[in-house]
């Protein structure tokens, strides 16, 4: 089935739709759009702890939504470096690119009303997440576990798993990820030491082979990430090629609060 030309009212599709066959071009007409539309209005979202705003973007008579995080608006941390999770949203996005996994929604760091940021599609969702709604609703909850696991995610709540208004899962919220110190959390441990599903491990390899090599990936990754960062993912990535086994929780930390 062809799918019809890029607009900003098209659902991405199923990933088990015939129509995602042009996932990748999707995503990157979606992201040329976010990266070339001109923010219009933008209203803060409340209750996060960075500022975030939803802005609508119009260009070429289109107009969409989308999530703006500035860089000015994130709240000082301990263990993260001051200034970097909005490149850590965008680094999550190509990752999840690179596999062909297509979890993300389209995601750019761009210029805003308050400086530079990320810009992510906003995703239209059902209803909110409950704990358990991945576990009846979702196959791909392995996926979600193993991507975690690659890309260090110190913030995996079931809020940032949304069901979209086309049924498809999506993951948001990635600005705690690629620490080079190990700081998985998340409330998914339902896989702990089970074998990692064969296909994933294989398409983890060829993202190896990719960040080993000097490919367009790598080189985009390593402007958003330090030097250190981009090594301890490729000792992640090592470690699971050659230890393909989910990992258990070390500490009551491993498990974030609130779990929404």
């Amino acid at each position: 089935m062809k799918r019809e030309p890029f607009d900003t009212s098209f659902n991405f599709g199923h990933p088990d739709s015939p129509e995602s066959c042009n996932e990748a071009q999707i995503m990157i007409e979606a992201c040329s759009f976010l990266e070339q539309g001109e923010i219009t209005s933008y209203q803060p979202v409340y209750n996060a702890s960075n500022h975030v705003f939803l802005v609508e973007l119009r260009n070429e008579g289109k107009v969409a939504r989308a999530i703006y995080k500035p860089r000015r608006g994130e709240t000082p941390l301990y263990d993260f470096p001051d200034g970097t999770l909005y490149r850590r949203e965008r680094a999550a996005f190509l990752t999840s690119q690179a596999l062909e996994w297509f979890l993300i929604p389209p995601t750019v760091v761009r210029d805003g009303p308050y400086g530079i940021g990320s810009v992510q599609w906003f995703v239209e969702a059902k209803k909110r997440v409950s704990y358990d709604m991945p576990r009846v609703k979702s196959s791909t909850l392995e996926q979600v576990a193993l991507f975690d696991c690659l890309v260090n995610n110190a913030d995996r709540k079931a809020g940032h798993y949304l069901e979209g208004a086309d049924g498809r899962f999506w993951l948001v919220d990635h600005g705690l990820t690629f620490n080079s110190v190990p700081k998985l959390r998340t409330v998914f441990w339902d896989f702990s030491g089970q074998p990692m599903p064969k296909k994933l491990v294989s398409e983890m390899r060829v993202l190896q082979q990719e960040l080993n090599r000097k490919k367009p990936f790598n080189e985009a990754l390593s402007r958003l990430l330090a030097v250190s960062e981009m090594d301890a993912l490729r000792l992640r990535l090592k470690n699971i090629v050659n230890n393909p086994v989910f990992p258990y929780p070390q500490s009551r930390r491993s498990v974030p609060w609130d779990w929404m």
